[in-house]
């Protein structure tokens, strides 16, 4: 399969290729950044509960909702698995398409944190199998990458996500479950393959012509390392302030004033089911920057806090609402 025809197997945005009249039930993996964005969402407001006091009942609900949104989603995917495996299987090794499957069990592990208040031994036991089924996900299409001889144009910053995304959200999960030695070693995954993965990134971004439309979005996914990662790091040292968590900061900075760079060519795109890949980006930034504030004392920190959390619930409210009017009037679901 040539470069060309790779990028047109829909760029990863909208549907797969067309394997029965049911278009609607074979939806592609990156839907599953819809239920990991709410439950974003539901993180930040959390953490705003915490610094805020806002209620809990806020964070709680909108953790329910990405729940709903992710077993629906599991649900098509088991009949997608049993009824189309081939497309299943051209999917997981599609340079493209590929690594979006890892956002199964990155939302899973989001979702054991939210459960952890409520049932803490059920979200030990879930935390483990979404992590066992990550880190086999991220070691697999690792090797595949190997084995196969990928071309540089079908790389994306989505390849952040089965290694780098899966092991620092981990870390995170792992830490408000109280398995701290268990985070460590998931820090550990997702920062070497950060500086591994990071540097081919940035290089088929810098270098090869511009990302076709469909996966302009996943340049958002380019901030999140270092957010996710400051987030999991002061979870895993109890909000310590050290060098580690300047050096994460730092960088973060730097990619959040790239994002603003990219914002014009954001804003040209048209709607689409992709647009949910801004979404868990900028609640990792939101969650590490209202930390930020309060560990710094900023003069109007409380201020600032309470636009950034209301920026965030616009955005990612908007696309939501958006995406219902899309799904109302049949443009969403993929179609073949």
């Amino acid at each position: 399969m040539s470069t060309t025809e790779q990028l047109n197997y829909q760029a990863a945005s909208a549907s797969p290729v067309a394997v029965s009249p049911h278009v609607s039930l074979v939806i592609p993996p990156n839907f599953f950044a819809i239920p990991l964005g709410i439950a974003g969402l539901a993180g930040v407001w959390r953490l705003a509960g915490s610094l805020y006091r806002f209620p809990a009942a806020i964070s709680g609900a909108l953790y329910l909702v990405a729940t709903a949104v992710y077993v629906f989603l599991l649900a098509l995917f088991a009949i997608k698995l049993v009824r189309w495996p081939t497309t299943v299987r051209r999917e997981l090794t599609h340079p493209v398409l590929g690594p979006f499957y890892a956002l199964l069990p990155i939302t899973g592990m989001v979702l054991t944190t939210g459960l952890e208040p409520y049932a803490p031994v059920a979200a030990v036991v879930l935390f483990g199998v979404w992590f066992s089924i990550a880190v086999l996900f991220g070691g697999w299409i690792t090797g595949q990458w190997i084995v196969t001889q990928l071309e540089a144009d079908t790389v994306h910053p989505g390849y952040f996500l089965p290694t780098v995304a899966a092991s620092f959200v981990a870390a995170d999960s792992a830490a408000h479950l109280g398995m701290i030695g268990l985070g460590w070693v998931s820090f550990g995954i997702g920062l070497i393959s950060w500086f591994t993965l990071g540097a081919i990134i940035m290089n088929r971004l810098m270098l090869r012509p511009n990302l076709p439309p469909a996966l302009t979005p996943t340049l958002a996914i380019q901030v999140a390392p270092a957010v996710v990662a400051g987030n999991a790091y002061f979870a895993l040292t109890a909000g310590k302030v050290d060098m580690g968590a300047y050096l994460l900061a730092g960088y973060a900075v730097l990619m959040v004033l790239v994002q603003l760079r990219l914002a014009p060519s954001y804003l040209k795109m048209p709607f689409a089911p992709s647009f949910w890949t801004f979404t868990f980006s900028y609640a990792a930034v939101t969650a590490n920057a209202l930390r930020w504030i309060t560990i710094e004392q900023i003069g109007g920190g409380m201020l600032l806090g309470y636009l950034l959390l209301a920026a965030i619930t616009a955005l990612i409210g908007g696309i939501a609402i958006r995406s219902l009017i899309e799904l109302w009037h049949g443009r969403f679901l993929p179609t073949g």
